[in-house]
């Protein structure tokens, strides 16, 4: 068996705005851009292919089916409900990725971009580019499976790149746990480890209870799971190992 090597990386010039980072975020910027556009002309082509970008859970189509025979319109990203005509209802493979590109408005891809930025810039000059590309989207997608798991059959789409940026809070919750971290409100300094847990009790406890509608806080949830996981792996933690182990 292979010797395995721990694996540890830093950027020899670290920047503000790394690679992965910088992409995502521009990324972004652009389809928010887009979803203005095609939200303000009403542009039909437009609301229908980003329309299909967000997440549907599986078993959603039959619902939204009945919704358009009903009424003629169905629930989309732009906040209200649109012709059946312009949108694609039901779930589709590629929406496990895509959904994480577009959001509800603006304070949603501002807070988004935000943390993903504070908090990302600092993990990827730590691991490198490669390595936090693929980090993000293993998160991205586990917050996708973990919603339609618990959102099985639902006509409402899902959007956002929240479950990435739990992803992210949590790796770096884990690499600088004692790391004091500014809040907002309250305006008081806490550790980072101590943020990263009470963030994830609060979100299972708002899933639970049901307490914020319209937030999928189960795909959080989904997306900082997938992250440990991942995280483990990589520390060859899990019953199935790398050959070359991630050094803390």
């Amino acid at each position: 068996m292979p010797e395995r090597q721990p694996l540890h990386r830093t950027q020899r010039q670290p920047s503000a705005f790394p690679p992965v980072i910088k992409n995502l975020l521009i990324i972004n910027v652009l389809v928010f851009f887009a979803q203005f556009v095609a939200e303000t002309t009403s542009t039909g082509w437009m609301i229908q292919l980003l329309s299909a970008g967000a997440l549907y859970p599986p078993g959603s189509g039959d619902a939204l089916a009945a919704m358009a025979q009903a009424s003629g319109q169905v629930p989309t990203i732009f906040g209200r409900a649109r012709p059946a005509a312009l949108v694609m209802p039901g779930f589709q493979p590629w929406q496990v990725v895509t959904y994480a590109f577009l959001h509800a408005d603006l304070f949603h891809i501002l807070i988004n971009m935000y943390v993903l930025w504070m908090f990302g810039m600092q993990i990827e000059q730590q691991w490198g580019s490669r390595r936090f590309g693929v980090y993000f989207f293993v998160c991205v997608i586990g917050a996708a499976l973990a919603q339609v798991l618990i959102r099985w059959g639902a006509p409402v789409p899902t959007l956002g790149a929240s479950g990435g940026v739990f992803g992210v809070l949590l790796a770096f919750g884990m690499m600088f746990p004692e790391r004091r971290i500014m809040l907002l409100f309250p305006p008081i300094p806490i550790k980072a480890k101590w943020f990263v847990i009470g963030l994830g009790a609060l979100e299972l406890f708002a899933g639970v209870s049901g307490g914020q509608s319209g937030v999928a806080n189960f795909a959080h949830l989904g997306g900082a799971l997938a992250g440990l996981l991942l995280i483990q792996y990589w520390r060859g933690k899990l019953p199935v190992a790398p050959t070359r182990t991630m050094r803390w």
